[in-house]
């Protein structure tokens, strides 16, 4: 215990130590692993889908203009690297199809929705936002159609910046390089701002500004990491097993790839929410034992927890700590002796 002791007094006092633990704690106490699987759930809904119409719509639209109609899809694919090169070959039956359209429209609004529903629960739940103060569920989906417009912008930006990434390598090697990192920048400041118009949508609470944009760039960068990561495991990786996986390599590469975005998502906001609501520092055992003493930063946690819960404005909770119980020198607690 001595050894316990001086670990936890260590990390609270330096906050390099603290603060991640403090954002582990709390990541498991939202249960954040379930919310990102729900959020990849709605994603995969909608994204699926979603991508058929895009590839549907470039089949028809741009029917005359093969190479120009290559270029944007290889540019929107270009977000999912896991499995955009593969969707763009196995999916070549869907182009120009009335069916397609429909269907895809259908399920991407029922899954657009639902993605937009997940991430509000998911946020007003990382921000301890009582119940009784999220909005209901008409002004929920309303605020789920901005956040979806949000993202088609984000997606239109972010699809032109790749776009022009590939046309400048027939300028020349040093322009190319040039256009790429500007691009990459580029990229990383739009996803830091989708990120924090996500935030400040979405959460029924007044969120600092000036505490979230230090976390939003770092989950832009985290996700641009990603992205890297994912090509490098594509053209090093999978390259030949289109054939062997095909549309069942696609599905799991899909799900797979949106639930680590999801991860992103949430561990950017659970960051954000650490520092608006000072939930740091954590004692080392809070989680695991009664016998500990809660630090101030536990306080607040399991203050917030509990009035996250609250379904009524006029329905009032209040949390008190009684001092946690302590074991004497024959290894009994409290109260309790041997008969």
């Amino acid at each position: 215990m001595g050894v316990l002791a001086r670990l936890d007094g260590y990390q609270r006092r330096h906050r390099w130590a603290g603060f991640p633990l403090a954002v582990a704690y709390k990541f498991f106490d939202d249960q954040a692993v379930y919310l990102a699987a729900l959020l990849t759930y709605y994603g995969f809904l909608s994204l699926f889908p979603l991508l058929l119409i895009l590839v549907a719509i470039l089949g028809s639209v741009l029917h005359g203009d093969p190479h120009l109609q290559h270029a944007v899809l290889n540019s929107a694919l270009g977000e999912f690297p896991v499995i955009g090169d593969q969707l763009g070959h196995n999916i070549h039956s869907f182009h120009g199809s009335g069916v397609a359209v429909a269907v895809g429209a259908i399920g991407s609004l029922y899954g657009a929705l639902g993605i937009a529903q997940a991430a509000q629960h998911a946020l007003n739940k990382i921000f301890a936002v009582p119940r009784h103060a999220r909005p209901d569920p008409l002004r929920s989906r309303l605020k789920g159609l901005k956040f979806l417009l949000v993202l088609a912008v984000g997606l239109c930006v972010t699809t032109a910046l790749s776009i022009a990434e590939s046309a400048a390598s027939v300028f020349g090697t040093r322009l190319a390089v040039g256009v790429r990192v500007a691009a990459v920048v580029l990229a990383v400041l739009l996803n830091a701002t989708l990120l924090l118009v996500s935030y400040r949508l979405l959460t029924r609470r007044r969120l600092p500004l000036r505490l979230l944009y230090g976390t939003a760039l770092g989950g832009a960068c985290a996700w641009q990491v990603l992205q890297w990561g994912g090509s490098y495991y594509v053209s090093h990786v999978l390259r030949g097993t289109t054939a062997t996986y095909g549309l069942f390599g696609i599905v799991l590469g899909l799900l797979a790839w949106i639930y680590l975005g999801a991860l992103v998502y949430l561990v950017t906001a659970e960051i954000s929410a650490v520092r608006c609501m000072r939930l740091w520092p954590r004692s080392l055992l809070s989680p695991f034992t009664d016998r500990v003493h809660l630090s101030p930063g536990d306080q607040r946690a399991y203050r917030s927890y509990a009035a996250t819960e609250s379904f009524k404005g006029f329905e009032k909770i209040t949390v008190h700590f009684d001092p946690p119980p302590h074991v004497d020198k024959d290894g009994q607690k409290d109260g309790q002796h041997e008969q």
